[in-house]
């Protein structure tokens, strides 16, 4: 049986700070290789299925072979076909139909190659990749994205008016990229608008569009018992709900990792092409170095990687086409960054497979989140708790971890517990209710977990606030005006999961 007792009297030296996770349980894969990578193996085959039938889809097989830690992409080829998906019901026309006055976020960029990035001179190629943003509707994106579309067939005939007979045919076409190092500037490319972020959570206004997705296997779909953001008990806006992208050619969507390193999905609905580069977890550490080199936070920034910059640091790219109607399927960790080749919408959001490089790889992002001062969008010891108490955790790498996340989890509660008390300081019990969100600090954005420290704000509307303890004490370091919270007793979360066994261990105390 488990007793508090381990952790009573702990003490710690300096600011408790241990890991949520252990080294000596990680399941990354060992992939550096200190021998250079020959340059035509730096482009390697994208892992790709083709699906035939619906039995195809819902194979186990699939499931072990999207989230394989070697694979940091799957491109699930025929997916619409094989599960009878009506993508219609993302086209632009029944967007329109649907909610037409629906808010959009728009990215103003600079069109250009999607293997070229040049800085705003046109003089070089650079990581910085720079975009304004402003709002619009769906109707007014749907009425811009139709007229570009003209525009390019205007444009085409034009161009077919004025090519000579003489030598139409056999001239070869300048290929831009080859002079992509001559020092010459290069024009500026034009400016397109980018349709991004547009949420298709309600379920009243996009009833039929949200049905139609239950038709996909459970491992991908928006909301399953084996997804850990479906145990966050609130929404998560793109992460546990369904956002859309209206493209025109050249939407960039720049370099990043999913938040908290979770798993993605994504579904071209057409009628044009996307490209994608992808690149495993394993060298995101390189990548955040180009940034810093370049001037561009790694986390918050907007770049697009320059491609010979990774081929030099012996860094392989996955370079592919996204169709309309095929699913790609981004591993957990792995950075990517996206181009619109035609006019196309995508609908995109996260799962969270319950195995433990998941679990591991959106761990170690939560706590470098906390080093950065990022706010980590998935609150992953409220989740740790909630998929311990509701799930059976059958595997035993996931179970490991999850079982010292939770260890350090009480630990660090009781070593703050004692230490309250032992300065006099009330602490007030107040359970959670139904659909309460996880708290984050009001100053430093961390994760607070059971133990709030709350403040009232004087204001037109008396607001509560909470914060972190270090934050509490930085406005009063005696917590004076403070009300400290708590949320859970821990010997009844203990009573409630039974899933997990935990023993007193002797290293505890």
């Amino acid at each position: 049986m488990f007793s508090l007792s381990c952790f009573r009297g702990a003490r710690v030296k300096g600011k408790f700070r241990e890991s949520y996770l252990l080294p000596a349980f990680s399941v990354k894969p060992i992939m550096t290789s200190e021998e250079p990578i020959p340059r035509e193996k730096l482009n390697p085959p994208t892992p790709s299925i083709y699906l035939e039938s619906k039995r195809d889809a819902f194979s186990p097989v699939l499931l072990q072979f999207c989230t394989d830690p070697k694979n940091p992409v799957t491109v699930i080829r025929g997916l619409a076909g094989s599960l009878r998906l009506n993508l219609g019901l993302f086209s632009t026309k029944s967007l329109v139909e649907a909610n037409a006055e629906q808010a959009v976020e728009v990215r103003t960029q600079v069109q250009q190659p999607a293997d070229e990035n040049w800085d705003p001179t046109g003089t070089g190629q650079t990581w910085p990749c720079e975009s304004s943003r402003s709002h619009t509707t769906i109707a007014k994106y749907a009425q811009y994205q139709a007229s570009s579309f003209q525009e390019s067939l205007q444009d085409d005939e034009d161009d077919e008016k004025d090519k000579k007979p003489s030598n139409s045919s056999d001239t070869p076409s300048k290929d831009s990229s080859k002079d992509s190092n001559s020092g010459e500037q290069k024009p500026v490319g034009k400016i397109i608008k980018f349709g991004t972020n547009i949420d298709l959570s309600d379920p009243k206004r996009w009833k039929p569009q949200l049905q139609e997705l239950q038709k996909l296997p459970a491992f991908m779909r928006v909301a399953s018992s084996g997804n850990m953001l479906s145990h966050v008990g609130h929404t998560i806006l793109g992460m546990n709900t369904v956002q859309l992208y209206m493209k025109v050619p050249g939407s960039r969507t720049p370099g990043h990792q999913e938040n908290n390193n979770f798993c993605s999905v994504n579904i071209n609905i057409g009628p044009g092409d996307c490209e994608w580069f992808s690149v495993h977890e394993n060298y995101w550490q390189a990548i955040n170095d180009f940034c810093e080199k370049h001037g561009v936070d790694y986390l918050t920034g907007s770049w697009w990687p320059v491609l010979e910059d990774l081929y030099n640091a012996n860094i392989p790219v996955y370079r592919f086409i996204q169709r309309p109607g095929d699913l790609v399927w981004i591993n957990a960790g792995t950075v990517h960054w996206v181009q619109a080749v035609g006019w196309c919408n995508n609908i995109a959001w996260n799962v969270g497979p319950l195995n433990a490089y998941q679990y591991q790889l959106a761990l170690e992002r939560f706590e470098w989140n906390e080093v950065k001062k990022v706010k980590s969008i998935v609150p992953m010891i409220h989740v740790s708790w909630n998929v311990a108490r509701t799930l059976k955790i059958t595997d035993p790498d996931t179970y490991k971890m999850i079982k010292h996340c939770l260890l350090q989890s009480m630990k660090h509660i009781q070593i703050l517990r004692d230490q309250l008390v032992a300065e006099g300081k009330k602490i007030s019990y107040q359970s959670r209710v139904k659909d309460e969100p996880a708290y984050y600090c009001n100053e430093c954005d961390v994760e607070v977990f059971n133990l709030l420290f709350v403040t009232s704000e004087n204001n037109s509307r008396k607001t509560y606030v909470v914060h972190c303890e270090d934050c509490a004490r930085q406005r009063s370091p005696n917590l004076t005006n403070v009300v400290v919270l708590e949320q859970y007793r821990i010997e009844d979360a203990l009573k409630n999961n039974g899933n997990l066994y935990f023993p007193c261990h002797s290293h505890m105390n």
